[in-house]
């Protein structure tokens, strides 16, 4: 009994999932009977020139499109922030000073930036569900916000509920996460998965620095 009660914590998950798969089915759907090309955006994101059959002014003729369509490339570079805390997690007790600092920053701010990321993710869908809801891009977007609200769901109740799969599922769908943002965002995104991947590899390269420097002097005492 005790087993199924520990696998029923995956249903809002795997909702979640299926939720974002048909939208993003849904998205390639509307992409089709629209003519425009799923995924093709410009570096950095943002909307393709008008030359390149893009709306002329951006995505809903400039103005407040342009602040709504910053405010969810903030929440990208945010929400790759947050992820950073995995690299940082075991870190605590680091033979690098750097790292341990850097550790105890992430795990303060960890659950500051994912709300500040699902917040300005919700605000930035808003405006666009309610001025272009028609526009194909908008379904990739919900698909999207449907898995971060998911990944704050679980993040919310790891402290609370107390179930082994709790952790490894918002692990799982911070992953899931980033394909769907490609799709939606394309350049910013993937500038985002670059600078996360670097900071994986900075945390590493200091710690065998620090383990180098380590070691003679571990040779020297003896």
């Amino acid at each position: 009994m005790k087993t199924k009660v520990k696998k029923k914590v995956w249903i809002p998950a795997i909702i979640a999932v299926t939720v974002a798969a048909l939208l993003v089915i849904y998205y390639y759907y509307m992409s089709s009977v629209s003519g425009g090309k799923p995924g093709m955006r410009p570096p950095g994101g943002g909307n393709l020139p008008e030359h390149m059959g893009g709306r002329p002014g951006g995505r809903d003729g400039g103005g407040n499109g342009e602040i709504f369509n910053t405010l969810g490339t903030i929440s990208v570079f945010l929400g790759a922030a947050t992820f950073c805390w995995f690299w940082f997690k075991k870190k605590l007790r680091s033979p690098s000073m750097l790292v341990r600092k850097a550790g105890k920053l992430f795990h303060s701010l960890h659950k500051l930036l994912g709300w500040a990321t699902l917040i300005l993710i919700a605000v930035h869908g808003l405006y666009f569900l309610i001025t272009k809801f028609q526009d194909h891009k908008t379904f990739s977007g919900l698909a999207a916000f449907a898995i971060i609200l998911a990944i704050s769901g679980y993040g919310f109740y790891i402290n609370k509920v107390r179930n082994k799969w709790m952790r490894t599922i918002h692990r799982i769908l911070g992953l899931l996460w980033v394909p769907v943002l490609l799709l939606h965002v394309g350049g910013s995104a993937i500038m985002a998965v670059i600078a996360t991947l670097a900071v994986g590899g900075l945390v590493w390269t200091l710690e065998r620095m620090a383990e180098k420097t380590m070691k003679p002097v571990a040779a020297d005492t003896l």
